[in-house]
Parts: structure tokens; sequence; C-alpha cells
């Protein structure tokens, strides 16, 4: 079989991690959807305006929803020519480098738990300076002052973030952390933008608000 003939029978793999659930989608080349999956999973309310997930259980929901697509190709006799990523934005996540495990719970992008934090960085003159590097206001929606509140609480992650033990990243670099067995740490632009940490002038992330 010729190379355009196998791609013209492979399908693109999307893997859509939401909210409140994931989902696996096969698409054919020309946009039809050829087999999907979904799994919800449970929204952790530990304190009021504080939402959480376990990132165990976004991977395992992934995961699983990932073969069961998979396992429907390989019926059709369908191969995966690419896989693409999308994922709730500003939800945050930290963990171990050597171990791949969380250090918390993701913080979820409607948590509020840092709004005196914000108003804090915003009464000490930050405001602007955010403003101008990151084209974002200082709000909790976004992952800078959770990834701080994570290195805050979560038993000794300063001291380990110092030392270059912890890895931070919406959930696209968590997952594709795990996809890639530990060997790429990485994201795009559109969620980078999206953390209050992402310089859009310079194109680097780096900020003091952590």
């Amino acid at each position: 079989m010729r190379d355009n003939e196998v791609a013209a029978e492979g399908v693109l793999l999307a893997i859509d991690q939401g909210t409140s659930s994931s989902r696996a989608i096969a698409f054919s080349p020309d946009g039809a959807v050829v087999a999907t999956e979904q799994q919800a999973f449970e929204q952790l309310y530990p304190a009021s305006g504080w939402v959480e997930h376990d990132p165990e259980v976004i991977w395992a929901t992934v995961l699983s929803t990932a073969r069961a697509v998979i396992e429907r190709l390989r019926g059709k006799n369908r191969p995966i020519i690419a896989i693409g990523l999308t994922n709730q934005r500003e939800t945050t996540v930290v963990w171990d480098r050597r171990t791949g495990m969380p250090v918390y719970n993701a913080i979820v992008w409607q948590d509020r738990r840092t709004a005196d934090h914000c108003r804090k960085l915003e009464s000490d003159g930050h405001g602007a300076e955010v403003s101008d590097k990151t084209g974002l206001r200082l709000d909790p929606y976004f992952s800078a002052t959770k990834l701080a509140w994570i290195l805050d609480h979560a038993p000794e992650a300063r001291a380990a973030a110092r030392a270059g033990r912890l890895a931070f990243g919406t959930i696209d670099s968590f997952l594709i952390w795990r996809l890639s067995g530990g060997r790429l740490h990485v994201t795009d632009y559109t969620n980078a933008s999206r953390t209050a940490l992402f310089d859009i002038r310079k194109g680097v992330l780096g900020s003091g608000l952590v």
C-alpha cells in the first residue's frame, strides 16, 4: 500500500481534557467522527470558593477514554496518524520530576482562594507591570497565584522547587509529561499566555509572582 493510501485511511486522535470530563475522539482527515468516548470525573470543593481536581483521576480518565477509542479503531483497521490535545486552560498542577507524582491536587481555573493575594499584589503596585508583561490583569483565575499557593501550602514544596525537583504546568503539560514518560515538559503559547507567567513581548516564561 502506498504512503498516501495509508494516510487516507488513518485518523487523528483528539484528547479533550475538560473541566468536568475527559474525551477522546478519532476524526478522519475530512473531519468525520470515527469513534468517541467520554468519562466524567468528580469536582472537589474543599472550602468555599475552592475548586480542585485529582490529577490522578484526570490521568486515569484520559487513558481510559483514549484506550477505548484505540480499541474501536483496531476493529475498523484505522491507524492513528497524529494526536492532538486540548485542555482546561488555567488549571494548575505541580508534580515531582523524579516520580511524576503531583504534590497537591490540581487547582481549577474557577478557584478563588488567591483573591486576597491578588489584591495585595495590586495594592503593592504590581498590577501595571503584570498587565504590561502578560496582557492579563491580576486575578485568581490565572495560574500564577495558584502556583504560589501550592508552593506555600504543599509540604516542603518551595524547598523542592528551589532544588529543581518540581515541575509546574497547566493540564496539557502534566498529561504530555506522563504520556512521554517524563521526557517532555512542554506547553504552547496559547496555554502559557493564560498563566500570568508568560512575557508576551519576550516570549518567555518567568515572573516574580510566585
